[in-house]
């Protein structure tokens, strides 16, 4: 669960004042930008009734907020800009997020994005087939069992918000970090791993627009980060966690 601490303030402005409100908030966001207590921020303003409007504020933390925030030189310029509107205060509160949570169908997933299982099915297969011709990776996956393109096809299709099939045939996250135990990977050979992944996610024709494919190799740098420093000898097994789930970054998801 998240430890951030998220604050909604609900304000009722009159009509006549929204315009100096709005570039008050305006000049006070500014400030929250350069905050390092700060999240992000959002004020949105009602549909059916333009003079109400609610400020959400993502805190690190509400000691971040009720302390750090408060004991910095952003705060006080912060609170003389919106000083005029706390009497239009409606209700202030600090919220702590649950584990309920999850995306809209609006905004597809990555899996869908790229093609669903077929696709990374295809992908694999593409990338095996380079990896055993490589001459810096072949001798890690010498022995490499039949099913072992299938199975990461399954793995990376979870991870990109396909179904749970790695989860229900394999295992979890720290089935697939088992698997890079006592290998003793190195940099020369991951970069290799994610540069061969690249080459096949063109040669499998997934798609190639800059939103997803920056996706795509940021899941490639971060897991093989992690398997680098599972194969290590220190390596220290990770309790049992569920397949990560890797959606759109900050980037536009995709042009509708």
């Amino acid at each position: 669960m998240s430890a951030h601490t998220v604050e909604y303030v609900r304000y009722h402005i009159p009509e006549e004042r929204s315009a100096e409100f709005l570039a008050a908030h305006t000049r006070a966001a500014a400030l929250l930008a350069a905050a390092p207590q700060c999240v992000d921020h959002e004020l949105a303003r009602c549909e059916d009734d333009f003079e109400h409007f609610v400020l959400r504020i993502t805190w690190t933390s509400t000691e971040a907020r009720e302390q750090d925030f408060r004991a910095s030189e952003l705060c006080p310029a912060f609170l003389a800009e919106l000083r005029p509107y706390l009497p239009h205060i409606q209700e202030r509160r600090h919220y702590k997020a649950t584990t309920v949570r999850g995306a809209g169908a609006a905004v597809p997933t990555l899996y869908a994005w790229a093609g669903g299982a077929e696709a990374f099915v295809r992908l694999t297969e593409v990338f095996y087939d380079k990896v055993l011709k490589d001459d810096v990776l072949a001798p890690v996956f010498a022995g490499m069992a039949p099913e072992h393109a299938a199975h990461v096809a399954l793995w990376l299709g979870e991870v990109f918000g396909g179904p749970p099939a790695y989860s229900e045939t394999q295992g979890g996250h720290g089935h697939m970090v088992a698997k890079h135990f006592g290998r003793n990977i190195t940099e020369t050979q991951r970069r290799r791993w994610v540069g061969l992944l690249q080459d096949a996610a063109d040669d499998a024709e997934l798609p190639t627009d800059a939103e997803f494919r920056s996706a795509f190799l940021a899941y490639a740098e971060w897991g093989t980060r992690l398997a680098v420093h599972f194969s290590g000898p220190d390596a220290v097994p990770p309790a049992e966690q569920p397949v990560p789930r890797w959606t759109w970054g900050a980037a536009p998801p995709y042009r509708g």
